[in-house]
């Protein structure tokens, strides 16, 4: 679990840091309303992403003794798994709103679409396949 931690919360970091100075940007208030809402979401989901994948190290240090390591670790991957759901979804409006500044508003939803397809299948959908056919 924590290896896994080190991949994602980077990540969630990264994204988070670079959505949190954008507005400071001079060039923000050019952009139209929707992207705006694009921004609010792309924010939304990046915190809450960090918030749900850094709860199990905050939980697990309050907690402590554990009593009953593997309820917690059950629900620590829980958390996890919504962590990177949030984290996915940030992926892929920030890949829109950047795309769309960049290219215009189509090339960004085509970008996003390719990379929500990417998350679903890498993160999702392949690791179910391999896990029914032939077990790790």
């Amino acid at each position: 679990m924590l290896s896994e931690m080190r991949i994602l919360l980077p990540g969630a970091q990264m994204l988070s840091a670079f959505l949190i100075i954008l507005p400071f940007n001079a060039d923000f208030v050019n952009i139209v309303k929707s992207e705006k809402y694009v921004f609010l979401a792309t924010f939304f989901f990046a915190l809450s992403s960090l918030i749900l994948l850094s709860a199990p190290a905050v939980q697990h240090r309050i907690m402590r003794p554990l009593l009953h390591r593997e309820r917690f670790k059950t629900f620590a991957s829980r958390q996890i798994v919504a962590g990177s759901i949030a984290l996915g979804i940030a992926f892929v409006l920030g890949t829109n709103l950047v795309i769309s500044e960049v290219f215009g508003e189509a090339v960004g939803l085509a970008a996003a679409a390719v990379m929500g397809i990417l998350v679903v299948i890498t993160w999702w959908v392949l690791p179910i396949v391999i896990k029914r056919h032939r077990p790790i």
